[in-house]
């Protein structure tokens, strides 16, 4: 049974940084976290209601998947002080706001884990703003726009995530169309040995992933892109400007891989985001190759002990159909019904 941390675990790390007359009242374990534990840390005594809490410990990662990854890969997974704190340079160097860092300590010596204390931004995501108040989340929505557009602009001469290329490493792969076209098709095979009308759809989904990167040409220069940024990854702070949370995975690659996601999050949003010179045929690629992840994600997520569950499958199921969709759109392939997840 997995433990999450309390008042007495951290009490002692977030009065050192808001002094000894601070008292912790209360520590809730915010939902969502799969890599890291986020913790919401109320406390009195101090003019700040409280802060936020990160915590890379081995207990609050629910993926099973850890050993034998190629840390060169810019997908694989992003955890750890060092990715965060690299992100929130990268970031704040172009005027991109993400929560203020008030601690960061790898020591082991306040807590038995990597973590971070950070500012606390309460007013809530941009997600929830869309059903509260969706004029405030309109200008929020704009202002976003905007961010993403300075980012998107900063180009570097090679791809992979910020902390890495800070290190001088070099990612794994000759292209990010390669990059894309092997992790799908690892993402099929795997999933084609939990679902039936993946299977039956295997091979038609393997010869058009071949065709899609077969046409793409590699390019020179990369955006920097968050990698998940969707509207619940964006907080919107008291003034109304967005709060990018979630940055471990910041990466320099193809914005297209970018613009997918924000499509699939945003949905009838999207146009706000959306810009003109966009790559169709990379769009085609990484459209069907970010269903095939969001469905081998999940699942494999899954094979723990993840608790919110049901919404996993949700999501997992949601990303099968639409690839299929995909395949049957652009290719006129007939597929058979078969069993659901």
């Amino acid at each position: 049974m997995r433990r999450s941390a309390g008042i007495e675990d951290l009490s002692g790390l977030v009065r050192d940084v808001m002094g000894s007359g601070c008292r912790v009242i209360a520590v809730d374990r915010l939902r969502g976290g799969s890599k890291k534990g986020v913790y919401r840390v109320r406390v009195d005594g101090t003019p700040m209601a409280g802060v936020i809490v990160y915590s890379w410990g081995e207990e609050e990662n629910f993926w099973s998947d850890r050993n034998g990854t190629d840390t060169g890969d810019p997908f694989a997974p992003a955890s750890g002080l060092a990715p965060f704190l690299a992100a929130q340079r990268s970031l704040d160097s172009l005027g991109i706001r993400t929560p203020r860092v008030y601690l960061a300590d790898d020591s082991r010596d306040r807590y038995p884990a990597d973590v971070a204390v950070v500012e606390d931004i309460s007013a809530g995501t941009l997600e929830a703003l869309f059903e509260s108040d969706p004029a405030r989340a309109t200008t929020a929505l704009s202002d976003l726009a905007a961010m993403t557009d300075v980012m998107h602009r900063h180009l570097a001469p090679s791809y992979g995530r910020v902390d890495l290329l800070e290190q001088g490493s070099t990612a794994s792969g000759v292209s990010c169309e390669q990059v894309v076209l092997g992790r799908a098709l690892h993402d099929l095979e795997e999933t084609s040995g939990r679902d039936r009308r993946i299977a039956a759809a295997a091979g038609k989904l393997r010869e058009h992933l071949h065709a899609l990167a077969a046409v793409l040409t590699p390019r020179a220069a990369f955006g920097l892109i968050h990698g998940e940024l969707g509207p619940d990854h964006v907080l919107v702070d008291a003034d109304g400007h967005p709060v990018l949370i979630d940055i471990e995975g910041l990466m320099h690659f193809d914005i297209e891989w970018e613009h997918v996601f924000l499509r699939l999050r945003f949905g009838k949003r999207y146009p706000t985001l959306s810009r003109p010179g966009l790559d169709p045929q990379r769009l085609d690629l990484y459209t069907l190759a970010m269903h095939l992840s969001l469905v081998a994600g999940p699942l494999r997520l899954l094979d723990g002990d993840f608790p919110d569950r049901a919404f996993m499958y949700e999501i997992a199921e949601h990303n099968l159909k639409e690839a299929l969709a995909i395949l049957t759109q652009q290719t006129g392939t007939s597929l058979p019904p078969g069993k659901g997840l």
